[in-house]
């Protein structure tokens, strides 16, 4: 079965159908730009704009950046602060709304890296900020957000995320010393068994990953970037599946 799933982001929202079978896009994705400010009229609008370009009339999942619950935002940090409180499925015509890092991890831990692991795995996406998705023995611990985790007083994300790397212009292995402070404090307070790097730096792995050692298995994810879309889509087809008539 093919469901569409829509990944936004604080830069870009994509989307494609996926076959939930194989985990993989059956159409190439289109990204739009994520509008500024990104309050949720402008960003319903290009979700809707996503689902028209592939026509389509099937469940839809959609990943958004932020805490949900029941389908409602409780917060929005790299969107916009009227998102607090909107009712994200209701906006994106009744969809299946997840986090974002949920939907990566979600989308790893059934088609990628993490299939089949049992103990704590924690996937962690670097983007515009750090996304987190937490598993125990296969099962997800929903919005933990562990990319507001406090590091040397700020945010983690403020210094260690993508974004980061890119306006400090810091190179490479620069910006590994800083993951590595991250990763370090997630370790002490999870004591994960595998760490995945998802996100769209994940494809550039060989250059900081190899800077990195905490004492557990950091490895790249294998979905990378299109992990959100995919994940979204599951979401919304495992709903459908276990939805009561």
């Amino acid at each position: 079965m093919d469901v569409l799933g829509i990944d936004i982001g604080g830069s870009g929202i994509k989307g494609a159908p996926v076959d939930l079978e194989t985990g993989e896009l059956t159409r190439e994705r289109l990204r739009v730009p994520t509008p500024r400010p990104a309050v949720p009229g402008a960003v319903a609008a290009e979700v809707g704009r996503i689902v028209e370009h592939f026509a389509w009339t099937g469940p839809v999942g959609v990943a958004v950046p932020g805490v949900v619950h029941g389908g409602v935002m409780r917060d929005a940090v790299n969107l916009h602060e009227s998102w607090a409180g909107a009712d994200a499925a209701e906006l994106f015509g009744g969809a299946a709304v997840v986090n974002d890092a949920d939907a990566a991890g979600l989308a790893e831990m059934t088609y990628g890296k993490g299939r089949g692991e049992r103990g704590t795995v924690l996937m962690l996406t670097f983007g515009t900020g750090i996304g987190s998705a937490l598993f125990v023995d296969g099962v997800l611990v929903p919005n933990t957000e562990l990319g507001h985790l406090e590091l040397h007083g700020h945010d983690a994300e403020h210094r260690a995320s993508d974004r980061a790397r890119e306006e400090h212009d810091l190179g490479w292995r620069e910006w590994a010393g800083r993951v590595q402070d991250y990763l370090e404090h997630v370790v002490m307070l999870l004591s994960p068994s595998l760490i995945i790097i998802g996100g769209g730096v994940s494809k550039k792995a060989d250059k900081f990953l190899p800077y990195v050692q905490v004492g557990v298995p950091v490895i790249p994810a294998a979905l990378r970037n299109e992990a959100g879309i995919v994940g979204a889509a599951a979401t919304a087809g495992n709903r459908r599946s276990t939805a009561l008539p």
